[in-house]
């Protein structure tokens, strides 16, 4: 796990901007760096070393020297793609996982992304053919950004590493409009004007042309249902299941798992606890003593019968708000994910003995576990003549009942567009796809790599952690797309096959309880002494009065007040102003690990 960043350029590229583009993305490779300059192309490697310890820094070369790569991720399958190179005559000087990647593309040529089982994101010089080559794995699991500037195109893992390059740039406001209905940003675009996610499952080419060219190497889209009996699924899963978490164990360094009692994250301890020689780590967090669920008890209950080393962790709301400017800072791709905080405190916590920690993101998308995908018929209905193209799904924005008023007209004009993605997403699924499954693309193709997957990659990357997600391994996507609706869900429950398959590890009481929710008391901190503090503070942030008419704040502030649940948006707000004094009005340069925002703000 590390970070990349480089440039291709008709021009020489500049030792000095590779270094600053390093120095951006130091917290994601604290182990060391490396750089490569060569016929125009620029490319920067920070590394957490996983496997190889001594010999896998990068960049990697094949056996002459014409190529050479960068990568971020694990590649899981290596010591099987490995042994058929070499069969193949393939020389390999390391023992790094991403090795594999130069051989693989010079024995299968593209066709080799095929082949791999991982998360990654890399780019791959082929200086024999004067080509850069871009990748992102199936999922988006690992991220990779780019801007294509008269200079050049220039690329990294995070866009602040991007800003020694672009320069200053200025707010998108399709995507600033898109964050603030939504709290993320959907790719391609970004809230930085010109800079661009490369899409899960994307290869982006850059050749003598100078024009990038890019394709889709894999989409979820060409899954069709599969009709078996519950018997015979199981059995099908139980072998796709013990293949993914064995060789997402494979590790030079100890692990651990976020534990949150829920059934995801309960069913990914009970297999890794069974496998691992000593007491798997676990750990969690929770809010005693606020309006909201607290998951300490659960995860405690699964992890005493599971015997692992837990560590619960609790924590107030000012342990939490102090931590959100260099949160905001981390995600740089900004989403207002409340998540991002405790998910940022556990990653601190685990990365003083861990390199690696499991989680559990993607089990909901991939087994229909949301309850947003058991809308009963009439509400559905209703929420179609609300936002028309899908299906009633994914029509309601957090500024939908005050945006338009409180916006200026061209924010306002985005928040009419919003909705684009979710339809274009939507429309693109084939006639043969259920309800259910189109609800599950949606958000395959958005909110899990827009948002929950940019939270499970910078939280982490911000303390070193490498975080690993075996329910997006993309076999498993494609398993649990392929089910009958029926196995999936019905009024009741989501994920009902994975509750099933589950007992046979867990009490049956744990996974069939209802589902609760990680959810983060923003609603208790936004009152009182609190939103007195941020009104004045908010209304005067440069990035909220240029985008805001001057008593927004005032009259959300106030709508709050009266008991009208403005807390998600402003807390969007919030979010937005600190990340607008970081990279619009500032150059990109982190905060501190604890900071009060408010206090930062009013500096």
């Amino acid at each position: 796990m590390c970070g990349i960043a480089g440039v291709w350029t008709s021009s020489r590229a500049e030792q000095s901007v590779l270094d600053e583009m390093a120095r951006r993305l130091a917290h994601r490779g604290p182990d060391g760096q490396g750089f490569y300059i060569a016929d125009g192309v620029g490319m920067t490697h920070t590394r957490l070393s996983i496997i190889d310890l001594a010999g896998g820094g990068q960049p990697l070369y094949n056996e002459d020297g014409s190529l050479a790569l960068v990568a971020n991720g694990e590649i899981y399958n290596y010591l099987e793609l490995r042994r058929e190179l070499e069969v193949l005559g393939h020389q390999f000087a390391t023992h790094s996982d991403c090795e594999v990647i130069l051989h693989a593309y010079e024995a299968w040529g593209e066709g080799f992304l095929d082949r791999m089982l991982g998360m990654f994101a890399f780019a791959l010089h082929d200086s024999r053919r004067g080509e850069l080559i871009l990748v992102r794995d199936r999922l988006g699991i690992k991220p990779l950004y780019y801007a294509h500037t008269a200079a050049g195109l220039v690329f990294a893992s995070e866009p602040k590493a991007l800003l020694p390059w672009i320069g200053r740039t200025k707010v998108d406001p399709i995507s600033l409009g898109q964050f603030f209905q939504l709290n993320f940003t959907c790719a391609p675009r970004t809230l930085l004007a010109g800079v661009y996610k490369l899409l899960p499952g994307s290869l982006l080419r850059m050749g003598a042309g100078g024009e990038p060219r890019m394709r889709r190497w894999w989409s979820p889209l060409t899954v069709q249902t599969v009709d078996s009996d519950l018997d015979e699924a199981m059995a099908r899963f139980d072998a796709l299941m013990n293949e993914t978490i064995d060789i997402h164990l494979r590790s030079d360094v100890p692990l651990g798992l976020f534990l949150s009692g829920g059934v995801d994250s309960s069913l990914l301890a009970a297999l890794i606890a069974r496998r691992v020689p000593e007491a798997l780590r676990t750990f969690s967090v929770g809010f005693p003593g606020s309006s909201v669920h607290n998951e300490l008890n659960e995860a405690a209950e699964v992890a005493a019968y599971l015997g692992t080393r837990h560590m619960a962790i609790e924590v107030s709301a000012d342990d939490m708000l102090n931590r959100l400017p260099h949160a905001v800072w981390m995600a740089d791709d900004l989403t207002a994910d409340y998540a991002n905080l405790p998910v940022s405190l556990l990653a601190e916590r685990a990365g003083k003995e861990l390199k690696v920690v499991f989680s559990g993101e993607g089990g909901d998308e991939v087994f229909a576990g949301y309850g947003r995908y058991r809308t009963p018929v009439v509400k559905r209905w209703l929420a179609a003549l609300r936002g028309r193209g899908s299906g009633g799904f994914r029509t309601r924005g957090m500024f939908d009942s005050a945006g338009a008023m409180i916006a200026n007209p061209e924010l306002a004009a985005a928040f009419r567009q919003w909705r684009t993605p979710i339809v274009d997403a939507w429309h693109a699924t084939p006639k043969s796809w259920t309800r259910l499954q189109r609800m599950q693309y949606v958000d395959l193709e958005t909110w899990l790599p827009d948002d929950l997957l940019i939270k499970a990659d910078r939280m982490l990357m911000a303390w070193g952690v490498e975080g690993r997600v075996p329910f997006l391994d993309h076999r498993v996507v494609e398993f649990g797309l392929s089910l009958p609706d029926g196995m999936k869900a019905d009024a009741r429950f989501g994920k009902r096959f994975l509750r099933l398959w589950g007992e046979r590890f867990l009490p049956r009481d744990r996974l069939w309880s209802r589902k609760k929710g990680f959810t983060v008391p923003v609603r208790d901190w936004l009152r009182g002494e609190r939103l007195d503090r941020l009104e004045p503070v908010l209304s005067n942030a440069p990035g909220i009065q240029a985008w805001f008419g001057r008593e927004a704040v005032s009259q959300l502030c106030a709508g709050q007040r009266a008991g009208k649940k403005f807390d998600g948006a402003l807390w969007a707000m919030l979010n937005f102003a600190l990340w607008h004094r970081f990279f619009i009005e500032g150059d990109g340069d982190a905060p501190p690990h604890a900071a009060d925002p408010v206090a930062l703000l009013a500096s």
